[in-house]
């Protein structure tokens, strides 16, 4: 179901009204200035608004200037990235596009506002409205009905080929509001070929996925449009990381995105090889000292319950010794010091040692059966 939608666009108004960043625009500003696209959207469907993108109709370049002289700027796609009052704003060249093959980047040609609403995703992210108080919603394909509606819906029959990255984006999209396909798009869904875009545009799809609150549910429908291939029950150890990731002793040890990655689509070798239970403390810390804590987090996910010691004792015990006392007492400098510290740091483990004289007995004892 769709968030409520203000009739009277009172959200959207306040947002024209009091943003500073647009309030800044507004001032300085001597052309026709647009909001578009998810601004628009998520102030209507009264959504938190992260993303200011502004449109001008003709070069963004003076205005960017007047705003931010250290922008950057596209000149292939007319945008231009800066920042106002410590805010990332995008402004763009209104513009058409059109695609030489399916999955190209598009060849772009100044355009009306209306030409650069003409060549985005979904209807209800080609809406636009001049930053001036007052101004009237341009919706020239329904993005408010279908946001009404909670429906997600591609402007034209070819969308999908001319960019199968949408695809991606309509599970994004569909995840993070709850909304559905429409049938004309569910139908073109089906056809999409995502062989004719590079390996590294839908890593950047699934990263931008797992940045979202509800990307397992996005994934679970790329998965299901077939746009890409898992095994289903990665999903459910994703979720559970997740839920550790979020309580003592994991909590904050692994980001979120890392984690869907990882447990989604990552190699699992590191961490099967964390299942079984050590035979002692001392084997436990070896066989996690060392390792990534995705790895750890996801092996705890999948049922390595001893990975909590670790966590929570084992990796943050130290030794009062040094490899410089053992230098001093006589060791030669060597791999023995370090076999003596680990004898040392597996009977502190084991609780068979503690303190610097207990420490010491034992690191000088295991040094001597060496050979030392």
């Amino acid at each position: 179901m769709a968030h409520g939608i203000d009739p009277d666009f009172n959200r959207l108004a306040e947002l024209i009204r009091t943003h500073p960043v647009i309030e800044r625009v507004r001032q300085v500003a001597d052309q026709p200035v647009f909001l578009v696209g998810g601004a628009i959207r998520d102030a209507l469907a009264d959504f938190r608004v992260d993303d200011i993108d502004l449109v001008v109709e003709g070069d963004p370049l003076p205005l960017a200037l007047a705003l931010d002289p250290d922008y950057k700027s596209n000149e292939r796609f007319g945008t231009v990235s800066l920042f106002i009052d410590g805010s990332p704003v995008d402004i763009a060249m209104a513009r058409t596009e059109t695609y030489q093959r399916p999955g190209s980047l598009p060849e772009v040609k100044p355009g009306q506002i209306t030409d650069d609403l003409d060549r985005r995703d979904f209807t209800i992210n080609s809406m636009a409205i001049r930053i001036e108080e007052d101004e009237e919603l341009i919706d020239p394909f329904g993005g408010l009905s279908d946001l009404q509606s909670g429906v997600i819906r591609v402007l034209h029959s070819d969308s999908f080929v001319d960019d199968p990255t949408r695809a991606f984006r309509a599970a994004r999209y569909a995840a993070r509001f709850g909304f559905d396909l429409d049938p004309v798009t569910a139908g073109l869904m089906l056809a999409v070929d995502t062989s004719t875009i590079s390996r590294d545009r839908i890593e950047n799809e699934l990263r931008l996925i797992s940045m979202e609150d509800n990307s397992l549910d996005a994934l679970k429908l790329a998965r299901l449009w077939g746009l890409v291939e898992f095994e289903e029950e990665r999903l459910d150890l994703a979720d559970r990381a997740l839920a550790l990731s979020e309580v003592d002793p994991w909590k904050g040890e692994v980001a979120a995105p890392q984690i869907v990655l990882g447990a989604v689509f990552g190699d699992l070798d590191g961490s099967s090889r964390l299942l079984d239970e050590p035979e002692s403390v001392w084997d436990g810390y070896l066989r996690a000292r060392g390792q990534e804590p995705l790895d750890l987090l996801l092996a705890r996910a999948a049922g390595a319950e001893w990975l909590d010691r670790w966590q929570r004792d084992w990796r943050w015990t130290e030794l009062e010794i040094t490899g410089a006392d053992l230098l001093a007492a006589g060791i030669p400098e060597g791999p023995e010091v370090g076999e003596a510290l680990d004898a040392a740091l597996e009977a502190k483990l084991d609780g068979r040692a503690s303190g610097v004289d207990q420490e010491m007995k034992v690191a000088l004892a295991a040094a001597s059966g060496n050979g030392s």
